[in-house]
Parts: C-alpha cells; structure tokens; sequence
C-alpha cells in the first residue's frame, strides 16, 4: 500500500496547501450554492477527502472551464485538478484511473433534419462547443467534414447556438438538457457521440509525480469501492453519469 510521506508531500503541495482547481463548467463535478456560494459537489469532496488522508489544509481555486484548470496547472499555480482524460492534455498531466464516466451529446433544433449522431460529421454542419473542453479536443480529433465553432465555455454553448450560431450544440448531455429550459424547440440527438472518463490529475513537472499518483491512484479506487463515489453523486442529485469501472 502507497503511503504518504513527507518527500512526496512537498512535491505534491508545495506550498503546504493543497491547491485544488475545481471546474464550474461541468455541473456533473462541480458548483456554486446559489445562497452561500459556497462551492459543492463530487470532486470538492474528494479533494476534502484527500485532504483529510493527507493532513494537507485544502484550498479550493475555482475555474470557469477545464482548459483554465488546465492551464494552471502547467503554470504550477494549483497541485490537482479534475479533469477528461485526454491525450492531449496528458502531456503534462499525469492522471489517476477514472472515478466518473460523463456522456457527451449533440443537440439540435426541433426542426433539424438531423436525427443521428452518424449524420452530424457531414460538409455544412457547424457543431458549436465550448473552447477547450473534452469535447472540443475530441472533436477537434475525430470530425472530418463539419465545421467546429467554438463558445467562449461550456456553459455558452446553448446561448450562442440560439442566437444563429451553428446548427448542432456539442456538450455534456445535462448541461445541454439544463440550458436548453431556458428555450423552446431544441432536442438531443439520442445516445452519445463520446463517452469522457475524470480522473484526478497532477501535474508531471513535479518530483515524485509518479508515485503521487500510484498514491492518489489507491486513494480513487478505495473511495469507489467503498460506495464513497457513488453516495456522493447521489447526495448532489448527479445523474447521467456513472462511476468508472
């Protein structure tokens, strides 16, 4: 069993402070309580509970979009992040085994004459998805005909879909399902385009990153053996989304 000892826990949190970068822009992870504004969610409290395994004070460092986490993490300003495993992205993340699966959806104008996912990668169409999401770096690799437009985030998507831009939103299926209350006469493409593992990442600038991450490794997979995953993606109403085998 890997255990922390002081070396690993100065190249993990430097500063004595674990750093936590914590992604509003997917609500399946993260969010703000609207009355305390306090920050709530699956990875805030498994970033407490590493924090407690540790003895490591947490500080939680909130982000917009994933790409932001990400980009503080490569400038060293946060220790851990939550984040898609993504080819691109590990070249300098380093990532535990997954601990959430997220599907990714396309959706459409109830007028559209799209009605599978299969039909979307075709010369014309225009997927609107947000700048430097796991679905834009998928995308980005996997769509050969279409056009990508890119939102300024997630959670711009819809709103920028709506006022003309595009002709196929490309998200989280929650998040595209929750926006799009906000209007009339959109639907989902069934099924998924793209099935997004999290995972706990770090950076591998680091000393000792890897067996940080052997470390935080066991840590995730205890925390969803034990049933800790999945209580608390019930205990904030998280569906959609299963806990990765």
């Amino acid at each position: 069993m890997n255990t922390a000892n002081a070396t690993m826990l100065s190249s993990f949190a430097p500063t004595g402070t674990l750093r936590v970068g914590i992604n509003l822009g997917n609500p399946i992870l993260a969010g703000e309580d609207p009355v305390t504004h306090q920050l709530q969610g699956v990875t805030i409290d498994i970033a407490r509970e590493i924090g407690k395994r540790t003895g490591l004070p947490v500080e939680l460092i909130p982000f917009k979009t994933a790409g932001n986490t990400v980009d503080a993490i490569k400038t060293g300003n946060i220790d851990l992040v939550f984040v898609a495993i993504d080819p691109i992205r590990g070249a300098d993340i380093s990532y535990t085994p997954p601990y959430i699966q997220i599907e990714g959806a396309y959706m459409v104008k109830a007028n559209s004459p799209l009605k599978a996912n299969e039909q979307v990668d075709v010369v014309g169409n225009e997927i609107v998805v947000g700048k430097g999401s796991a679905y834009d770096l998928f995308l980005t690799r996997e769509i050969k005909n279409a056009s990508l437009l890119r939102a300024a985030s997630s959670q711009a998507v819809v709103d920028d879909f709506m006022s003309g831009k595009g002709n196929v939103a490309a998200g989280v299926k929650q998040q595209l399902e929750s926006d799009a209350k906000r209007y009339t006469g959109l639907r989902m493409l069934p099924g998924r385009f793209m099935a997004i593992n999290q995972a706990i990442g770090i950076p591998k600038a680091r000393p000792q990153y890897e067996s940080t991450t052997a470390y935080l490794s066991e840590i995730i997979t205890q925390l969803k053996q034990s049933g800790f995953v999945a209580q608390a993606m019930q205990r904030h109403h998280i569906e959609g989304a299963k806990v990765a085998e």
